[in-house]
């Protein structure tokens, strides 16, 4: 491995494989100072203002004279709002669609309605914060011991949350926090549901199943806290209720099923410099190959493509598809500026340490999750994702949050990426982790799942990175365990999208 990787001829600073000193050359010039492992050398002079280019694109101007040598980073680097050309359907890539009759299959759960989970929980889901200790307490009446008679259930799980009342019942959030709630409700990693409210919450359940269409039945059940009379009561109910659903759950069994079933979240956190060169393309890859397979990639955290979405209206099949995007992206540069923040509060600490100075370097890094297939859908945050393919679900850059709504939008898998180390799971959808460095997997390797890090410390290929994880999907899918489910991550992850005013 060299001591600097040049992503681009067009690019005007190097990325340093490790910690160089004062006078290493670095192409034609010699660093002019330390420089940390992950980070931007300049290759040439860059005049004040004049744009910094990383991937053929820009990530920030300077903000200072920088010679050649020079470490370029936030002292010197700053950011501009994008003012982008947008072309629509210009970089359209056709697919070889694999033969349904040859299409990868795994072991998944067929519901009655045609959907595919896989895993098979029970899960007691809240319509407002103040029914959030019912719920829990009836979740965890079901320990090992119980759940041993029921080999086929994965676990009973409690989706609790801070909000449901104190907000309008109308608009942005009441529609997002609707959505969410539908989708985990009919999701089809759970073979029964029970939802728990209080009663008087702005956020009803019953406005829920008449808005949805969702009726009751014996594995879909549920109750307030008011009406049933108090906390111990709807403790002691809601315990009948899943003990009845248990032996009912434990009745489904994995069956094939096409690769083309499986929608997988595509999501990043703790990044660095090194995601957007080994992990984000490789799981891009594996992206692309799903996609052959008739299955969907789902992108999101909106903020975290800010600069790179000028990349994805390329590839949008139609000018509404790539109109929807843009919007998207009006959208968040106004909710920012009215709560007087910028699109650049990202990258976090953690990501600027680990190389990355600019949200326009992070999105352009972790836009490449989405592989090369055309985009067939832009979809709101939670909303059913209908379309086959690559598509993009409007998120915060928050995890917990993004996944929720990935979740919430029918993702039967999550595939997270992660440079600095990231401790997250995913319940109901199984979280795979995929590390960008050799270091950090090492160091972390109770916690990662994929050491995408050997395409640099070991020249692993991207193609042969990329289905390392795609038949990684396969096997979780199937029921094989990922890190974070093995260490019981995913109870405390379910964080919806807050939207608009607590009142």
């Amino acid at each position: 491995m060299t001591d600097f990787i040049r992503l681009h001829a067009a690019d005007n600073v190097v990325t340093v494989t490790r910690p160089i000193e004062a006078g290493t050359a670095i192409e034609s010039a010699h660093a002019s100072g330390l420089v940390p492992r992950g980070h931007k050398v300049a290759t040439c002079a860059i005049a004040k203002g004049e744009a910094v280019r990383k991937y053929a694109q820009v990530i920030g101007y300077a903000a200072t004279d920088i010679a050649p040598g020079d470490h370029v980073h936030t002292h010197n680097l700053e950011f501009r709002n994008v003012d982008a050309q947008y072309e629509f359907s210009t970089d359209l890539r056709p697919v070889a669609m694999v033969p349904e009759a040859s299409r990868d299959t795994f072991m998944g759960y067929r519901r009655a309605n045609g959907s595919v989970g896989t895993r098979n929980y029970i899960a007691v889901l809240t319509s407002v914060n103040c029914s959030a200790t019912a719920a829990r307490m009836i979740a965890s009446a079901f320990g090992p011991d119980e759940l041993a008679q029921y080999p086929n259930v994965d676990g009973v799980v409690a989706f609790v949350h801070g909000t449901g009342c104190g907000m309008a019942g109308s608009g942005d959030g009441f529609e997002a926090l609707q959505r969410v709630m539908w989708g985990y409700a009919r999701h089809p990693n759970h073979a029964g549901v029970v939802m728990v409210g209080l009663g008087c919450e702005m956020n009803q359940i019953d406005w829920l199943l008449e808005a949805y269409g969702i009726k009751k039945g014996p594995l879909f059940q549920t109750m307030n806290i008011q009406d049933v009379a108090g906390l111990r009561r709807t403790i002691e109910l809601g315990i009948e209720k899943v003990r009845a659903m248990l032996p009912l759950a434990n009745e489904a069994r994995r069956e094939p099923c096409p690769a083309s079933e499986l929608m997988v979240g595509l999501q990043c956190g703790g990044s660095d410099a090194w995601s957007g060169i080994t992990a984000n393309p490789a799981l891009g890859q594996a992206c692309d190959l799903l996609v052959a397979q008739g299955g969907t990639g789902v992108l999101a955290e909106t903020p975290e493509i800010y600069g790179a979405e000028h990349l994805l209206t390329r590839r949008a099949i139609d000018r509404r598809t790539g109109d929807k995007l843009i919007g998207l992206i009006r959208w968040w540069e106004d909710y920012t500026a009215r709560n007087k923040g910028s699109m650049d509060n990202n990258p976090s600490p953690g990501n600027k340490k680990g190389g990355l100075s600019t949200i326009l370097e992070k999105s352009l890094g972790a836009a490449a999750k989405g592989g090369t297939t055309p985009l067939t859908g832009v979809y709101k945050y939670g909303e059913p994702i209908t379309a086959r393919g690559f598509t993009f679900m409007d998120s915060p850059g928050y995890d917990p949050a993004s996944v929720t709504g990935q979740i919430a939008s029918g993702c039967n898998l999550i595939v997270f990426t992660t440079g600095r180390g990231s401790a997250f799971g995913s319940k109901p959808s199984p979280c795979i982790k995929i590390a960008t460095n050799t270091e950090m997997y090492n160091r972390m390797s109770e916690d990662m799942d994929v050491n995408a890090g050997a395409m640099l410390s070991n020249g692993v290929s991207l193609e042969a990175m990329g289905r390392e994880i795609y038949e990684l999907f396969l096997r979780v899918a199937s029921g094989e365990q990922s890190k974070s489910e093995s260490q019981g991550l995913g109870d405390y992850e379910f964080v919806p999208w807050q939207i608009g005013a607590t009142m």
